[in-house]
């Protein structure tokens, strides 16, 4: 009986280990759909690369069987480290395999951006890869994502780490105290609760996705990548984007909504909050992201008048209207660090008379999406905290006495939070200026370099055929230039602050 109530063999396995048995098994998928459309040398590339990745986790897993995990929490958090750095080397054995007109280096760089969902791509224009090899660029963001939806809760959460170092930390599905206590001393049996709960929550919000855009008329390929690719806000499309879309403006609207569960963890889960009231309407993360998503295209739109251009057009309601939601649409998916451009974002563009709007949609992208989530960027809770305690900040200058008082929603900042915010701002900005540096350095054009940068530490790849005067193409970049952005792409997704905790000792003692 005492036996029974332990994870099972399997559980008890290295997260690293596991996450090439489930890569090992998805592989079976592109497998299957090969040989759907009668593509065999892809169908068997990704067979065999499968077959062999089950039998050595098979191997491995007998002989760690009787072996118990040494270093719990931290020993979680340095695997996912190692899966987003060495993991993608086991997912471009097939797709290096099938596509035979590119090097080793480039299918490792196309499985990093794919796998920490920074959806950028080597492979322009998109004709250049079948089918199967979309479905599976597409299939490793999505599982990529689904890593960090289950490792902030099970990984992230505990160690105060990704956001969750300025607010109260929670976990899904919250466990009675007693279980709480056995789950402390079993990282293992925290991790495997986390992903029973929340695995079925998004392959189910995928699949509501993907049915939505398959009503309102896209193919069923297209309509799966575009689903994965929203879901985990990876930008991924095997038609070069939704303006080349079939599915027109439903499909965008139902897109739309589904980022929304990007700007926080509680439009899904009420995980994050230990105190105060969970309810989304006072989510501080959730209201903000709703004033940027609405104040950016309104800027925009008044700008017609504001700027005068083309005073004349003002009368064409129709094409305002469109132009709005381009600008609202784009707006929501820079800020999620998805990257999808709407098919009226050419029109926003006119209306307004912007015709550069880089620096907007890298704003955005600097800013990201809500903590635990599979957004990048600096993270919105953390914005807001520092806009808070600018606010603070004015008021003690007028009464220097005064004694501030956080209620509601606001009970879920620390008292220490703005502080800790502050760091990671500027951990972020040094990391920005590190990784331009080191491109110029490597013979990238400054303004490149800094598009880059922003682009991979933000996750947000099509933010470099979007914001740049001419389109950047990554396949003409040295292999230096393409291992620093590969590496820019694991610190934005990890962030800055959880390589430094394995960096530190004390961390490993607690």
């Amino acid at each position: 009986m005492g036996r029974a109530a332990k994870p099972g063999a399997i559980a008890r396995q290295p997260l690293l280990l596991l996450l090439i048995g489930a890569c090992a098994v998805s592989m079976l998928v592109p497998a299957a759909h090969a040989v759907v459309r009668d593509d065999h040398p892809t169908s068997q590339s990704f067979f065999y690369a499968g077959v062999l990745g089950m039998f050595f986790f098979t191997l491995v897993a007998i002989i760690l069987s009787a072996r118990q995990p040494r270093h719990g929490t931290m020993g979680q958090l340095l695997a996912l480290l190692a899966a987003f750095t060495i993991l993608p080397a086991y997912l471009a054995v097939p797709f290096h395999d099938a596509l035979k007109t590119t090097s080793f280096l480039n299918a490792y760089f196309e499985m990093v951006s794919a796998f920490t969902t920074t959806g950028a791509t080597l492979f322009d224009p998109p004709e250049r890869l079948n089918a199967t090899l979309h479905l599976w660029r597409a299939q490793v963001g999505w599982m990529g994502g689904l890593l960090m939806w289950v490792a902030a809760s099970a990984i992230l959460a505990p160690l105060s780490l990704g956001g969750f170092e300025i607010t109260a930390r929670g976990e899904p599905g919250r466990p009675e105290r007693a279980q709480i206590a056995v789950e402390r001393a079993d990282p293992q049996k925290r991790l495997a609760r986390i992903a029973w709960t929340l695995v079925p929550i998004y392959a189910g919000l995928t699949a509501v996705l993907w049915v939505a855009l398959l009503i309102a008329g896209d193919g069923a390929l297209v309509a799966l990548c575009h689903a994965m690719s929203i879901m985990a806000t990876s930008g991924i499309s095997p038609v070069g984007g939704i303006e080349q879309d079939v599915a027109g403006l439903p499909g965008e609207a139902v897109m739309f909504l589904f980022m929304l569960f990007a700007l926080s963890r509680l439009t899904f889960s009420g995980d994050t909050v230990t105190a105060g009231d969970a309810r989304l309407d006072r989510d501080p993360e959730f209201r903000a992201g709703l004033l940027l998503v609405f104040l950016v295209p309104l800027l925009l739109f008044l700008r017609h008048w504001l700027g005068a251009f083309e005073i004349a057009a003002g009368e064409d309601l129709g094409q305002g209207l469109r132009a709005f939601w381009g600008g609202l649409f784009t707006t929501l998916s820079f800020l999620t660090t998805t990257g999808f451009v709407s098919a009226e974002w050419d029109t926003a563009q006119d209306w307004s008379g912007l015709g550069t709007p880089g620096l907007i949609l890298m704003g955005l992208a600097l800013i990201g999406g809500g903590v635990a989530t599979t957004a990048g960027g600096v993270k919105l809770l953390r914005v807001y905290v520092l806009y808070r305690n600018g606010l603070r900040e004015m008021e003690r200058l007028m009464h220097p006495s005064s004694v501030g008082l956080e209620t509601g929603g606001h009970r879920r900042i620390k008292r220490d939070g703005a502080f800790i915010a502050w760091i990671f701002f500027m951990l972020f900005a040094l990391s920005i200026a590190a990784v331009t540096v080191i491109l110029a350095a490597l013979g990238v054009s400054f303004e490149d370099a800094i598009l880059l940068s922003v682009a991979s530490l933000s996750t947000t790849g099509p933010l470099i055929g979007v914001a740049a005067d001419e389109p950047i193409r990554l396949i003409e970049l040295g292999t230096p230039a393409k291992l620093v952005l590969a590496a820019a792409m694991v610190l934005g997704r990890l962030e800055t602050l959880a390589i430094i905790a394995l960096l530190s000792a004390d961390f490993w003692r607690r």
